[in-house]
């Protein structure tokens, strides 16, 4: 009784505007992380880095005196600049996408600390206007700026997926060898894929380290178990309650609603005082079984309704 006593709704409702706030800036890394996970299926692992690389870039420039809004541009270039060298080490060397994107990673670490010079850097968002911001007065502003960037976002990539090149993408990913049959070359679609992809987490990088006024050299650590409940999180929902009215925009935009949900059910564990250290355990358990709906729903669901028919036309039923 005395802990549940401790426990105030006040303070759960005064947190969920800024789990709102950072599920919707995740939300643009879920993006990147959908574009190689399921559009290119491919299974990147410089996420983890180049998010930190997109935040440091961001800090280091609007330390600098630029525009913050300039700096994320440049933040984006970077993430590019990161996914062209996992492609070019998984296409041109022949190293396993995964293995790629771990030697990428790896690099990034260092390269963030020569480009903050040290672990952390942080800016004076009392000196300085930045866009996206945890100032409890200015929150709702910075969640209304940022849904804004994410509905663009999704639009802009729904859009793109349509054009020539973005449906060849889209077939290297679902069959590479009839692909390179109609004369895709697939090679550059997975580089192509691996920049847009990166270049997008960089963003968001650079968002968050706006929104809490620095950047840290492990701020990307665990970035792509996020990202991925996020979009096992958006697609298991936005299937479950659309079914077959779940077009391919809309399934971009629940990827983004599944970062929101994922934030908002952070803020609510932290609330009922869950040990903060056990959160990426939790993000693991949470993937792993979102992760096994969709198959135990087909293997046990389909399973029974074939009985059920097999049953009724033995039977001489409709």
């Amino acid at each position: 009784m005395a802990y549940f006593a401790s426990l105030n709704p006040h303070a759960l409702l005064n947190s969920c505007p800024g789990g709102v706030a950072q599920g919707l800036i995740w939300g643009i890394m879920a993006l990147g992380v959908y574009l190689t996970f399921r559009v290119l299926n491919v299974a990147d692992l410089t996420v983890d880095g180049s998010f930190a690389t997109g935040g440091a870039v961001c800090i280091m420039l609007v330390l600098a005196g630029w525009n913050p809004v300039l700096a994320l541009l440049v933040s984006f270039a970077a993430g590019v600049i990161a996914g062209l060298v996992t492609g070019f080490l998984h296409t041109a060397l022949g190293i396993p996408d995964i293995l790629a994107g771990i030697l990428t990673q790896i690099s990034l670490y260092s390269i963030n600390l020569n480009i903050m010079g040290k672990a952390n850097q942080a800016v004076n968002v009392n000196k300085v206007a930045l866009p996206f911001t945890s100032n409890a007065k200015l929150l709702s502003r910075t969640i209304g700026i940022t849904a804004v960037v994410v509905v663009a976002l999704i639009s802009l990539l729904y859009w793109y997926l349509g054009t020539e090149t973005g449906s060849a993408l889209r077939a290297t990913g679902t069959n590479p060898n009839m692909s390179r049959a109609q004369g895709i070359n697939t090679d550059f679609m997975k580089v192509l894929g691996l920049a847009l992809s990166n270049g997008f987490v960089a963003v968001s990088g650079g968002v968050l380290s706006q929104y809490q006024g620095f950047a840290d050299v492990n701020m990307g650590r665990g970035a792509i178990v996020i990202g991925l409940a996020a979009v096992i999180i958006g697609e298991v929902l936005g299937e479950g309650l659309m079914h077959n009215k779940l077009n391919f925009w809309l399934r971009l935009m629940w990827v983004a609603i599944g970062s929101v949900i994922y934030y908002i059910v952070y803020v609510f564990v932290l609330w009922l005082k869950f040990p903060a250290d056990d959160m990426k355990l939790l993000t693991a358990i949470v993937v792993a079984i979102f992760l096994a709906v969709p198959y135990l729903k087909a293997k046990y669901f389909t399973r029974s309704y074939t009985v059920k028919y097999m049953t009724r036309r033995r039977k001489g039923e409709k």
